[in-house]
């Protein structure tokens, strides 16, 4: 992945999140973080939400994180499959990780409903300005 690629990936903090059941579409505004190497996205969100019915049911996901706020008009779609994270030691780093880029999230994570969710990112299409578009298949 390019590192400019990478640079808008850890600058942002949400993005908007696209999940489908039965071919009818559903987005949702969702704080994030990452790991390293951008490659997979962590998310937290309710087990009762028809998003997260649309993850169970569908795990096929498309991410837009884009540069809304600023001068230079990049937008980067993400395309890949959610699993749940259910091992403990791994939900608390990713944990640590969301409340340190959203410090107001803490109730929201320590819900008895949340459900850990990362993202692995299978393909990307990022565009830099309104023609600049760079297509890349992430393994």
């Amino acid at each position: 992945m390019r590192e400019d690629i990478k640079e808008l990936i850890r600058k942002r903090r949400h993005c908007v999140l696209a999940t489908a059941l039965n071919n009818e579409p559903y987005c949702s505004l969702m704080a994030y973080t990452t790991n390293a190497d951008c490659t997979r996205i962590f998310m937290v969100t309710y087990r009762s939400t028809r998003k997260f019915k649309n993850l169970t049911d569908n795990p096929r996901v498309s991410l837009l994180i884009d540069s809304r706020n600023s001068a230079e008009a990049q937008a980067l779609t993400l395309q890949g499959e959610v699993e749940e994270i259910k091992a403990d030691a791994e939900k608390k780093k990713i944990r640590d990780l969301l409340l340190d880029d959203h410090p107001h999230l803490h109730n929201f994570v320590d819900h008895p409903d949340a459900a850990y969710i990362c993202i692995c990112a299978k393909s990307l299409v990022f565009l830099n300005g309104l023609t600049d578009a760079y297509h890349e298949t992430i393994s």
